[in-house]
């Protein structure tokens, strides 16, 4: 297996900026629900070590940024002194594998309710348009949403700087940089999508000006941390949390183009074929216009399996993927024909070899 996994177009050597990287698989960023009290636990160590390999790249799980961030139970933060030396032991155990470890910084605006709020607020947003019930990820309970609370304009700066915060607290935990959410829905997809930004201020309305938002908090992070450490994650296509876009390459475009400017590590974006959650689908779209637009490294995302991902690598798709490791397998199941296993293989590959 390792003669062949050699010339695997996935497994050759990548320089993401100053990191070099041993192969083209990512750790996708994967909501695991099990900090409690927001704060990052001592087995998130063995989760994280386990799935590092020497060179390879890592992204955490959605990490909320400030109080009013939270969506979901036992997401960790990043806001506060006790999350950030909670985080040290588990970058220590990545770096000491050899791994490269890049944050998740996310608010998730609408998608919380009362109940994740600090003294049982509505959660902020774009808009004021509410929710309707979506089951939960377990495919059984249904989550239900609180009314959110539209954004005034001049609250919309203390948001931002709450991400430059959490890029600057992460840089503390010794993270190698951070990955700004900026997809499927939550508080910066609020913003960016015209079926939910319905504001008539200086975020609302254009495409310039519902990409504001996001650029002023891309522009912040750089400013605090450097661009040669900062990512970003975007969504065009697709419609989580109904969070659709009447456009969506013209989003896309307008997005890449615009973070030229700043010169950042990497964009990050989700397969058109991935409109929503866990649902692969047929699409004409495709995210090579913007591929070929953005001037840094180009990551994609979604409903990759082993061929797609080494064609996409070889066709100039994209530089690296992502994928997901939904479990950790012994090195007998690698061979099992298992849904859990086809969509994560070469990174289970990788991590096993």
């Amino acid at each position: 297996m390792g003669e062949q996994a050699s010339t695997l177009p996935l497994l050759t050597p990548y320089e993401l900026g100053k990191f070099d990287l041993s192969h083209r698989v990512v750790l996708a960023p994967l909501t695991r629900q099990r900090s409690y009290g927001n704060v990052p636990q001592p087995h998130a160590i063995l989760y994280y070590s386990q799935r590092t390999s020497k060179g390879g790249l890592l992204i955490t799980e959605a990490t909320d940024i400030s109080k009013t961030a939270q969506g979901y139970l036992d997401t960790p933060g990043i806001w506060t002194k006790e999350q950030v030396e909670a985080w040290k032991p588990i970058v220590s155990a990545v770096h000491a594998k050899g791994g490269v470890f890049f944050c998740q910084i996310w608010h998730v605006g609408r998608v919380s309710n009362s109940g994740f709020q600090p003294d049982g607020q509505a959660p902020i947003s774009s808009t004021d348009k509410a929710l309707k019930p979506q089951i939960g990820s377990n495919g059984i309970d249904v989550e239900e949403f609180t009314p959110p609370r539209r954004l005034r304009t001049d609250e919309i700066p203390q948001i931002v700087n709450d991400f430059r915060l959490a890029a600057r607290n992460a840089m503390e935990a010794g993270f190698d940089g951070v990955e700004i959410h900026g997809a499927h829905g939550y508080l910066i997809d609020q913003f960016l999508k015209d079926e939910v930004n319905d504001r008539t201020d200086q975020y609302g309305g254009s495409l310039e000006n519902r990409c504001r938002f996001a650029l002023e908090i891309v522009e912040a992070v750089v400013n605090e941390i450097g661009a040669d450490r900062v990512g970003i994650r975007f969504s065009p296509f697709a419609n989580y949390m109904e969070s659709g876009d009447s456009n969506p390459m013209d989003l896309g475009l307008y997005l890449v183009n615009s973070l030229n400017k700043y010169g950042i590590l990497y964009c990050h974006m989700v397969e058109p074929r991935m409109k929503t959650l866990g649902e692969k689908s047929e699409c004409p779209h495709s995210l090579v216009p913007m591929r070929k637009a953005f001037n840094g490294t180009f990551i994609a995302a979604g409903g990759f399996d082993r061929e797609d991902g080494n064609n996409a690598v070889v066709e100039g798709r994209a530089d690296i993927i992502v994928f997901a490791v939904l479990e950790y397998p012994t090195e007998g199941e690698l061979n099992i024909k298992n849904p859990c296993y086809s969509y994560s293989f070469y990174a289970c590959m990788i991590l096993n070899s």
